[in-house]
């Protein structure tokens, strides 16, 4: 049994063409507000502004007839958009994490958010086990005795695949990747659901919203409430006019503007 920390790593975020911004606000006369704009930090707020404007056309007045003044701060934009529940522009905005050692625990509770999401995880029938990444909250680890037994259950499980993968003759010369596969799948069934694994998980902003808030709950599960709040934590400090209305109360994420 080896001690693991689930960790996040984000490995990908919006990144804005300028000049190609450029191209079609020349088209449109709007090439001022691009002027205003701050490039490069913060380009996902940048993206949802701008997708939020070309709903009404409103980079500048006069560009729509019936739009006579407009705000031109980035971030009472965004704050207006997050109030007036204009959701939809946030779907433009994707994040791509890699949760690592995280348990098949987390793993089936996080499948059940499915709009606005794609998931690569790790395959067990693939990726044979030469030993058992276990996490353990600090409470477990304040128990003793429980940390002996579960210690020793968890060594027995780990040296039960070390044999049958001996047993089975799969790092000998000349097995067909097909038969590891075969053994692998039937191997993996010996793990627990506790093992620690990986995935990629990509999210669109306004799908991370309402799961930061839904997984950092009171009542949600213990390891996922660990991930979503550095997760709620990445995303305050990539687009702070997006995530910068949540309170967090006793480790729990609530949002000043709900529905989004």
């Amino acid at each position: 049994m080896r001690s693991v920390e689930p960790e996040v790593f984000l490995v990908a975020k919006p990144s804005v063409d300028y000049d190609e911004l450029a191209r079609y606000l020349h088209e449109i006369g709007g090439e001022s507000w691009l002027e205003r704009l701050e490039r490069g930090e913060f380009d996902a707020q940048n993206l949802a502004e701008f997708a939020g404007r070309l709903c009404y056309r409103s980079f500048e007045p006069g560009l729509n007839p019936n739009v006579t003044r407009i705000r031109q701060d980035q971030d009472a934009y965004l704050r207006n958009i997050l109030a007036s529940a204009h959701g939809s522009v946030l779907e433009h905005l994707s994040f791509s994490f890699v949760l690592h050692n995280v348990s098949r625990v987390l793993t089936h509770e996080l499948v059940r958010h499915r709009p606005g999401v794609a998931i690569s995880q790790e395959s067990l029938r693939f990726v044979r086990l030469n030993d058992i990444p276990f996490w353990f909250p600090e409470w477990a680890r304040e128990d003793a005795e429980l940390m002996k037994r579960a210690t020793e259950m968890l060594d027995r499980m780990e040296e039960f695949q070390k044999w049958m993968a001996a047993h089975f003759g799969l790092d000998e010369d000349g097995v067909p990747f097909a038969e590891k596969k075969h053994r692998t799948s039937f191997m993996r069934r010996f793990a627990p659901e506790g093992v620690g694994t990986g995935l990629v998980w990509t999210a669109n902003v306004r799908t991370l919203r309402h799961t930061i808030e839904a997984r950092t709950a009171a009542g949600a599960e213990e390891e996922i409430r660990l991930v979503f709040n550095r997760i709620g934590e990445i995303m305050r400090e990539e687009a702070p006019a997006l995530f910068g209305d949540y309170v967090v109360e006793d480790g729990a994420w609530v949002p000043g503007y709900r529905k989004v």
